[in-house]
């Protein structure tokens, strides 16, 4: 939703049949059919977001690996090394 597509825009994007785009992103997104890591990678790519974001156990661990996925090099060291100071 965040980026502005439909199930069925984004499957097609990412190679999915238009004829079953809808019916089987649906299906994926609902848990009742589960991807396999290729469509996953395309998803993530289509996205911009890592494939660990689909992995993640929380709402708060997805943001974080969002978030870290979008820094630059720099910005992600300068966060790595604010991490080891506090733990």
């Amino acid at each position: 939703m965040r980026a502005g597509l439909s199930q069925e825009q984004l499957g097609i994007r990412v190679g999915i049949d238009p004829a079953s785009a809808s019916t089987r992103m649906n299906r994926y997104e609902l848990g009742k059919r589960v991807p396999g890591l290729d469509l996953i990678e395309r998803v993530a790519g289509e996205l911009g977001l890592p494939m660990a974001y689909f992995y993640a156990v929380s709402d708060e661990e997805a943001l974080l690996l969002e978030r870290f996925h979008r820094l630059d090099p720099e910005q992600r060291r300068r966060l790595l090394a604010c991490i080891e100071e506090i733990g």
